[in-house]
């Protein structure tokens, strides 16, 4: 069983707020490039920050001699695939057909993903009826907060593959959580800059294939991309391999609860957007589902208090 300690919490809740607004951000974004580019240029500004820091900071990356050289250097390709290149890839093109909400409801599901993979892979990650009740109870919270129209069929041909797809995002993220626990030790920055380079080398060509180089640029969109790359891409990578190094998979995928609420959050309280009605319900069944999964740890860590 995980140890988890208080500053795990403030780093989900970190990384919820940064990855909640990023969904404004990228609204912003797509208004100057298209999605492969978004994601290329989020990529590309996240690597350079990282890379920078780690030379900066004495840390560099990964050494490319040694006993576990190899194995780290394999562990940071299959990141850099699994969670970011390959889910990036698939969901820019599966959003194009699904409806709106429907990635989010998978996003929503890689909790319950990364829990078996979690039980036979991971020591100490084990698979109880409680964890499982309070994620099912987190997801479905997620699906209220979204709503029935996640599941409305849009009538395109390629919709069951688009589906598929978003199902696809949400497996490699599962999996690129795993990975990330059973990495060899090695420097948590060094890693984190190592994986958005890869990536970064992986999907911009792809990105420009598709897309080519965007055209002339408004400057909200500009920052929005400048934002995308330094927070939800650059510090968050940092932060989540901490949380997965530190407290576990399962724990990390807590902060997909937290998403969908501060998006819409920042939507209602930046964008005037409506103040969804099954906001509370929505709140409520998260929270009782966190508290659910995570009661051992939230008991250990009232007991510290």
């Amino acid at each position: 069983m995980q140890d988890i300690r208080p500053v795990n919490w403030l780093r989900i809740t970190a990384l919820g707020i940064i990855w909640g607004a990023s969904f404004m951000s990228t609204t912003v974004a797509l208004q100057g490039t298209g999605p492969l580019m978004v994601v290329a240029i989020r990529l590309c500004l996240g690597a350079a920050l990282l890379v920078s820091i780690a030379y900066a900071t004495g840390h560099g990356l990964p050494p490319l001699r040694g006993r576990t050289a190899g194995r780290i250097w394999i562990s940071v390709l299959a990141l850099a695939l699994c969670s970011n290149a390959i889910p990036f890839a698939l969901l820019s093109w599966g959003q194009q057909v699904v409806a709106s909400g429907f990635a989010g409801v998978c996003m929503a599901a890689v909790p319950l993903l990364i829990l078996p993979l979690a039980h036979v892979l991971v020591p100490g990650e084990r698979l109880s009826l409680r964890r499982l009740a309070g994620l099912l109870i987190g997801t479905v919270g997620v699906v209220v907060l979204i709503g029935a129209g996640a599941f409305r069929s849009t009538g395109d041909d390629l919709e069951l593959l688009a589906r598929l797809a978003c199902i696809g995002a949400a497996c490699g993220y599962a999996v690129g959580a795993i990975l990330t626990r059973l990495c060899p030790a090695v420097d948590l920055l060094a890693l984190a800059a190592a994986v958005l380079l890869v990536a970064a080398v992986v999907f911009t060509p792809y990105a420009l294939y598709v897309e080519g180089l965007p055209q002339a640029m408004p400057l909200k969109s500009a920052l929005a991309l400048l934002f995308l790359g330094l927070f939800p891409t650059g510090a968050a990578q940092v932060l989540l391999v901490h949380v997965i190094r530190d407290a576990g998979p399962v724990f990390m995928s807590l902060v997909n609860y937290q998403v969908p609420v501060w998006s819409v959050i920042f939507g209602v309280t930046l964008l005037a957007e409506p103040l969804p009605p099954s906001l509370l319900l929505a709140m409520v069944l998260i929270l009782s589902g966190v508290v659910l999964s995570q009661l051992g740890a939230l008991s250990r860590l009232f007991r510290r208090g």
